[in-house]
């Protein structure tokens, strides 16, 4: 039945042209956007996954860039006992000279001295961001422990945590306003109570420093000896201790970049449009376009032509 009232053609044209037109207009959205899931409204699922894993990646280049902070830290106090273990080895050595009958140790006492005050001028340049853990020149203690933000996690309950690496400041603190820390600054009491650098916050240190001079006895050269060799050892302690924490930041470090972009992979996975197929999609559409508005002008053509039976 052809009606003047109702043209079913072109109702029915008419729908197919807004479905095109909508697809086009989807598809033209991902072209631009570059993204299938831009939304929830897209999918839900997808589009919560992706997200979640967005924050987390930023939560991971945080961390990365915690990390290189705290690499920088470690990386200044290891210098730092690096170069204090070859000045105590050079002591050692003037130490060693001191015994040698006929040794000048006015001259030797006044190299010891310079080398001191060497130790004191690392010790106190080893310092990264307002931190130096080799170095307290107060009558406060040092903080026990040195933490740095090591990784971000997230269980399969979606419960989140921030791991730390720590370490203790006692394995690096070399110079301290108190009596009770330091390694080169606290008294050795198994071998004569024998400091080597005095804390100027700690003037009233008590013990004996090691120095020489014509009337330095055997004895006590020999506790001297006993007593930098013990804070030689605990340097050196120090200096590996810091090496494999600053070889575990490197390590974490590379696999949180790897991590990072393990995670813009698979959220690219969820949500990125597939160019190549958009671009299909989007001239078949405008074909699909085109001919809908043939269609459409053909069925609006069609009550037109009843006019001819009237003739």
């Amino acid at each position: 039945m052809t009606s003047i009232m109702t043209n079913s053609s072109a109702l029915s044209a008419l729908a197919t042209l807004r479905t095109i037109d909508t697809n086009m207009g989807n598809t033209q959205n991902r072209i631009s956007t570059g993204l299938r899931v831009g939304s929830a409204a897209d999918n839900a699922a997808y589009w919560a996954i992706a997200t979640t894993m967005k924050s987390d990646a930023a939560a991971l280049s945080t961390v990365n860039d915690a990390l290189g902070l705290g690499l920088a830290k470690v990386e200044a106090a290891y210098t730092g006992l690096d170069t204090v273990k070859d000045i105590l080895t050079q002591i050692k050595s003037k130490l060693v000279t001191a015994n040698e009958p006929g040794a000048d140790r006015t001259k030797i006492n006044a190299e010891i001295t310079q080398l001191k005050e060497q130790i004191k001028t690392t010790a106190a340049s080893a310092a990264f961001s307002g931190e130096n853990w080799l170095y307290n020149n107060s009558t406060t203690a040092m903080a026990t422990s040195k933490d740095i933000v090591g990784s971000f996690t997230r269980d399969a309950s979606g419960n989140v945590a921030i791991q730390t690496i720590s370490f203790a400041t006692a394995q690096s603190n070399l110079i301290d306003g108190t009596q009770a820390n330091g390694i080169l600054s606290q008294k050795r009491t198994n071998s004569g109570n024998f400091w080597l650098v005095q804390c100027p916050a700690n003037s009233n240190a008590t013990g004996n420093e090691i120095k020489v001079d014509a009337s330095t006895a055997a004895t006590d050269l020999a506790n001297m000896q006993t007593s930098l060799e013990a804070m030689l050892s605990d340097v050196i302690k120090g200096a590996s201790t810091l090496g494999a924490i600053k070889s575990r930041i490197e390590n974490q470090t590379n696999f949180l970049k790897g991590l990072n972009e393990t995670f813009q992979k698979g959220i690219g996975n969820l949500v990125d449009a597939d160019m190549n197929e958009e671009s299909t999609k989007l001239k078949a559409l405008q074909t699909q376009q085109q001919l809908g508005i043939q269609a459409l002008s053909i069925a609006n053509s069609s009550a037109q032509n009843i006019m001819q039976l009237f003739r």
